[in-house]
């Protein structure tokens, strides 16, 4: 089997998606034209979504999406050439070349092209072998996946948020993720908006229910020392991404001075840049997201790193699919749950046929061959290549 051809097309179609209710701290926070920004409050009407498919001479194909528009460039003009005539199956091989091919491919857009391609090729691989790709890594390890609910997007309104903090609780999810809005920029006023939010989450979910709460890199080191004092005793799972990605001394830091666990990993790439976290003793919890940090491939690496330093990996939500299946081949002690967003994932998958969800607080593991994405036609009335 030779692969024949690298594509990547945008479909589009209508849609109703109701807008978010709330966004998240950011790093650009710091000024004060950015930190006004507000969410806008009209519903999508139109949905669009960029994927990569992957041809072979047997008429085998695999499908990865939905991607970033930046990656599909650079897997059309970058490493499609690299890949014509390559055997699929050979998934060292493929890795290596993509990875070094280009000196800047070591992170970034060109890390995620790397990845979103070796997630097209484990499709590709299990739809070959008519296997789920779980089978293709070593699992089942289990027969669902547990979840936790990313509550990204909902309203941080008190009462509105004792309401879903119960509501997905009463869903089955054993625990959840809120997004502090507030960082150094708002003074102590902001500061005692994070900490009412954490009390309010864990006054309405009780002592049962793990809480984690996410800074999407929008603190400092000082200020987020300083929360971690107020919040710890209302046993949080983990605060995430307190301080920008590279600032591995400050999350060292952050971590040995609080008692609450600190995840992080979501915009870190490869073994390598992990091995860094891990060698500093900088997280307690590694967020590895499969589509950005080097493909299916690569988080199989990580995961036997993580494990060597007893640290679980938690991948990050940004789509469910792959995530699901490398969870399932792991052992729960390595990788005990996954992410799901609750109000983006169905913008996420709206083109697909399967939506694969979440009940009662955890996913069945998929059964179709591959990955389980297919493309519903009846969605889609425009398809345009990316050249």
């Amino acid at each position: 089997m030779k692969i024949t051809n690298v594509r990547c097309f945008q479909v589009a179609g209508p849609a109703e998606i109701p807008p978010n209710e709330e966004r998240q701290i950011g790093m650009l926070d710091i000024y004060p034209e950015f930190a006004a920004r507000s969410v806008p409050q009209t519903p999508t009407a139109r949905l669009e979504a960029v994927y990569v498919e992957i041809d072979t001479d047997e008429g085998v194909r695999g499908l990865f999406g939905p991607i970033f528009s930046e990656t599909a460039v650079i897997i059309r003009r970058r490493l499609a050439p690299l890949l014509l005539g390559q055997d699929p199956l050979a998934s060292e091989r493929l890795w290596d070349i993509l990875y070094r091919q280009d000196r800047h491919a070591r992170k970034g857009y060109a890390m995620m092209a790397i990845s979103a391609v070796d997630c097209a090729l484990w499709d590709l691989r299990g739809k070959a072998l008519g296997l789920p790709v779980y089978r293709l890594l070593g699992g089942p390890t289990r027969d669902r996946v547990d979840c936790y609910a990313s509550m990204l997007g909902y309203s941080l309104e008190p009462e509105l948020v004792c309401e879903r903090a119960r509501m997905v609780a009463d869903q089955g999810f054993r625990a959840q993720k809120w997004f502090f809005r507030y960082g150094p920029g708002d003074g102590i006023a902001g500061m005692e908006k994070n900490i009412a939010l954490v009390r309010t989450v864990r006054a309405a979910v009780g002592p049962s229910v793990e809480i984690m709460f996410d800074c999407w890199m929008g603190w400092d080191a000082t200020y987020a020392i300083r929360v971690l004092d107020r919040i710890a005793d209302l046993q949080p799972r983990w605060l995430e991404e307190p301080v920008p990605a590279d600032r591995i001394h400050d999350l060292a830091l952050i971590r040995r001075t609080s008692r609450v666990p600190i995840a992080a990993g979501e915009h870190e790439y490869t073994r390598w840049g992990f091995l860094q976290l891990l060698q500093a003793q900088a997280v307690d919890v590694i967020q590895a997201d499969p589509d950005w940090c080097g493909g299916i491939s690569e988080l199989v690496k990580i995961c036997a790193l993580a494990s060597a330093f007893g640290c679980p990996v938690v991948p990050h939500g940004h789509s469910i699919h792959a995530a699901v299946h490398v969870i399932a081949a792991q052992s729960p002690a390595t990788c005990p749950m996954a992410e799901f967003l609750l109000r983006a994932q169905p913008a996420k998958q709206y083109f697909h046929t399967e939506y694969l969800a979440p009940d009662r607080g955890s996913i069945a593991l998929p059964t179709r061959p591959g990955l389980g994405i297919e493309l519903d036609e009846r969605r889609i009335d425009t398809r345009v290549e990316v050249i």
